[in-house]
């Protein structure tokens, strides 16, 4: 027969919630640091240069 689960106490829920958080924030502002290096092309990585398709008649 199945047996509840013990509840979570809220330090370790907070704990967890901070850590997920944490984390969601740091891939933020890499995200933001990355565009905005691109943005001012001084990446450290190589793209190719934009060219914009020529419709033909």
């Amino acid at each position: 027969m199945a047996v509840p689960k013990k509840k979570t106490s809220k330090t370790k829920r907070n704990q967890r919630k901070a850590v997920w958080k944490r984390k969601a924030a740091f891939q933020a502002q890499k995200a933001l640091s990355l565009g905005k290096s691109i943005l001012t092309r001084r990446s450290s990585f190589v793209y190719p240069p934009f060219e914009e398709e020529e419709e033909e008649d």
